[in-house]
Parts: structure tokens; sequence; C-alpha cells
């Protein structure tokens, strides 16, 4: 969703042009999927990590242009609120020690970033949800000053018809509303990419899908929203209701909603975008002047834009990626991770994703036959609400299927074959072991970041009121996210 975009309004002759490019993108797709060697090489790896900008008093700051035009990184970029900011990483192979280059990188951008905050006297917060953050600093006010976010906001706003309403039941309950897509900005997450031959791309989604739940466990790092205490990944419920565009929903048929797990197990590459296309009203009808279909059938790569557009407006949980670059290559990019808290817990969550993703596509047919896609989304959202205590199902060795497994069992049952994942694709031993012990031991501690930010707010609560407990909570919650320490060895645990 991030390409340039102009025009804040669009008429019908705009929607039924760009209809007809994304059917003749859908076909151009498919011819390239088809040629052979498409997508072929060495498979690689990136990231994009979300963050939040507040003040001396741990509030949110709206100064993310400021910042951004501080650190002059072309890395760095704009997202939909004032206090919210992006680093998009470069790309490495996935041998050797891939998450060590990316993690050198990360640390190198946000140092220019921590310092081009400082000078607007802001901080970063790696975290999923901002716990200081409520509900009424939301809204128009609080959106980047960007076309495209205005222009997204008014095209979800028309096909709601009403205000986004949020509804979580978690250790305490929410109810709110927002007359705008901002809360959409709430959320902060890190996007891990996974470069995927075509042949084998099916098998590799499939796998991402049923990983997302004991992944999820593992990493929960959003528990506060508006001064509550939530899910251990608020994260997952709060973005999902921020665009959702369904009101009332018919008794004899499901509407889908923009931000979603999916519809089942995909056959090949294609699916993906066949599915976004046909289920969902395109919200920026902007079209380029590109011929998709003749540039494949004269032996190029098309760029796809009106395809890749419409397709980032449709929030998969795993996204199906479709990059024209360096001759065109397709990739999985796992969305389900929080920031944070540091970056050395989100290499070791990278590592897990990819790993876990790796290794269950390996023989993913038989597990597959035996698991119901109902219970890989249910698993999704069981590992949103309870974390390491959640009872998640899986498909045992031998019938029948499934097994239910409190999660904290199912991630440390399941890392031996995240780390075969990694070290079979080329991943230096050394450096697989030594980031999946980083889960291992949060894990049989239980010490996630939600875990760690409960424990200070409660501490802090005992002679503080709420929001100033919450404020003081993310204060010494970023001093231990900056220090680097993963967050299972922070000196809280001691207290």
């Amino acid at each position: 969703m991030g390409a340039a975009i102009d025009c804040e309004e669009f008429c019908a002759e705009d929607h039924a042009r760009f209809a007809d490019k994304l059917e003749s993108s859908l076909e151009a797709l498919r011819e390239l999927l088809a040629r052979p060697r498409f997508g072929e090489g060495e498979p690689s790896i990136g990231a994009e990590l979300e963050m939040h900008l507040v003040d001396a008093a741990a509030q949110p700051m709206p100064v993310n242009e400021a910042v951004q035009r501080g650190a002059d990184d072309p890395r760095v970029t704009l997202e939909i609120n004032r206090f919210n900011l992006e680093i998009n990483s470069s790309p490495c192979l996935l041998a050797d020690a891939p998450f060590a280059t990316l993690e050198r990188e990360l640390e190198g951008c946000l140092a220019r970033l921590r310092n081009a905050a400082a000078a607007q006297g802001a901080r970063v917060a790696l975290v999923g949800t901002l716990p200081t953050l409520r509900a009424a600093q939301l809204g128009a006010s609080a959106m980047t000053d960007q076309p495209r976010y205005r222009a997204l906001g008014r095209a979800l706003k028309d096909l709601r018809g009403a205000p986004f309403e949020v509804r979580i039941d978690g250790r305490e309950s929410l109810r709110t509303h927002c007359d705008d897509v901002t809360l959409e900005g709430a959320n902060a997450s890190l996007q891990v990419h996974l470069s995927v031959p075509v042949a084998s791309y099916a098998n590799h989604y499939n796998a991402a899908q049923l990983a997302a739940g004991p992944l999820l466990a593992a990493c929960g790092n959003s528990p506060f929203f508006d001064a509550r205490s939530l899910w251990e990944e608020t994260r997952i419920a709060l973005f999902k209701q921020a665009v959702d565009t369904r009101v009332e929903l018919d008794e004899d048929y499901r509407l889908p909603a923009r931000v979603t797990f999916g519809y089942g197990y995909i056959r090949d590459a294609w699916q993906p975008f066949a599915e976004n296309v046909g289920l969902y009203v395109p919200l920026l009808p902007v079209c380029s002047s590109e011929d998709p279909l003749a540039v494949v059938r004269s032996g190029g790569v098309p760029s796809l834009e009106e395809l890749r557009l419409h397709h980032g407006t449709v929030w998969n949980w795993n996204r199906a990626v479709f990059d024209p670059t360096g001759g065109g290559h397709m990739r999985i990019e796992h969305r389900v991770l929080p920031s944070g808290p540091t970056v050395r817990d989100m290499m070791a969550n990278a590592a897990f994703a990819l790993g876990l993703t790796l290794g269950l596509a390996e023989g993913i047919e038989r597990r597959l036959a035996a698991f119901p896609f109902a219970y890989a989304e249910r698993n999704l959202y069981r590992a949103a609400r309870h974390g390491l205590a959640a009872e998640l199902l899986w498909p045992p060795q031998c019938a029948p299927s499934p097994t239910p497994m409190r999660a904290q069992d199912l991630v440390l049952e399941l890392l031996p074959l995240a780390e075969r994942g990694l070290v079979r694709a080329g991943v230096a031993a050394q450096q697989a072991t030594e980031l999946l012990q980083i889960i291992r031991e949060r894990v049989e501690t239980g010490r996630t970041g939600a875990a760690a930010q409960r424990r200070m707010f409660e501490a802090h609560h005992e002679h503080l009121p709420r929001e100033e407990a919450l404020a003081a909570m993310l204060q010494e919650y970023m001093r231990y996210s900056d220090a680097g320490e993963p967050v299972h060895r922070w000196s809280v645990w001691d207290a």
C-alpha cells in the first residue's frame, strides 16, 4: 500500500477501468507463474519494522514527518498515524547468517531514528500496541498528512457507512468506536518476508498458515490498549476491527473481513491474488499505463501495479507477495508478529517463523489432510487471546486428529522442527540454535513481552493511578528495550 497516490476521490469510470486492469493482471500473473524458471534463485529474507513515537511523558507524539526528515534514510517510511514510522530492510540471502545481517541493519537504522527522534523531543517505542494510547486520541487529526491515507480512509468509511466499532473481551473489556481508520495505526508489527519458489509456493504458504498459532503464542507483546488489559496480542483483534467495513452480517452467508486469515488452504501461488480480486471491492482505483498481458506475452515481467495495490488493501495475516524486481519472484509475508520487545527478540521470532514454515512445508500435505483450515484459524485467535496458556489444536503423527495441546507445550515440541527447517535451508547451525534457544527460554519461563508489561504495570499500579502506571511502565519498558537484552532476561523478573 506504499505506492504513491495523489488522487483522493474517484468516479465510476475509475472503478470500471481498474476492474478491467485487475482481470488482465490476474491473467498476466497466471501466465507469468507458468513460465519455466520464473522466480528461481537463492532464497532470501527481509523485514518491515513498525514503531511508535512517544514524548517525554510516554504519550504518543505526532512528529513522524519531522523524524523521517531528520533520519534522512530511504529505508524509513511514514505510516498511517503521525506517531508511526516503519523501517524497510534490504533483502539478504537466507543462507549462512541472515538474521545477524538483518539485526545489524535494523540496529543501525534504529540508531539513526532514535537520534532524529531525540532532536524532536521524542523516543522510539518498539511495542505491538502502545500502552498509553487512548482511543480518544485517534481520529482524522491523528492521520499522517498524505493523500493515500486520506483516500484509503475515505474509501473504507464509505463502504462501512458508520463509525468503526471495537469490541474486545479479554482480561478486561473494551467497547469503543472511531470515525476514522486511524485505529489501524494503534498497532505496530514486524513483518518478515521469505522468497519461495513457485513450484513449492502452496506448500510453504499453507505451512505458514499452520505455524501462525503457535508462533503468535510464543511472541505476545500487545496486552494493553485504551488503558485496559485485554489480549496477549490485542493487536490481532484491534487491527481486524479497525478497518472492518461490515456492519451487519447476513445470517445466510459470511462476508469476508478485510483483515483476514484466509478462506482455506491454497493450491498454487495464483490463488491468493484471485481470491482478493474476487471477494473485495477495490478501494484505490489508480491505474497505470502498463498493458500487463502485452508485457508478459512479449517475454517481459509486468509490474502489475493495480493488482499489487489492491492486494495491499486486503490485510492477510500471511500475505502472498509478487515482486517484479530482479526478474520477478514470489514471497510470503508473515504479518502476525508484533513489534518488539527488542531487536534480539524479534530476530528470534523471525527465525522461529521462517524455520517453522520451512520445517512444516516438508510433508505438509499429510498434515493438512487431517487438519481442517478452521482449526488453523481457531489457533490464531486462541493464541492471540491467551498466549502460551491457550489450548491449541494440532495434527499428530498418528490418527485421530486433531490433538488439543497447551500452546506452551506445543511450541517446545515444534522448536526442533523449526531448527531443522532453518539448517536444511542453509542457515548456519550455530545461528539457528542460538536464536531458537531464546524462544525456548522465553517459552519455558513464560516471560513474554506481554507478561513483562503486565508485571511492570502491576508494580507501578500499587502506588499510581492506572494511566500514570501505564506511562511509568512504558518508560521502564523502553529502557529495557533500548538496552537490547532479550525480554526473558530482564531484571524485572527478579523483583
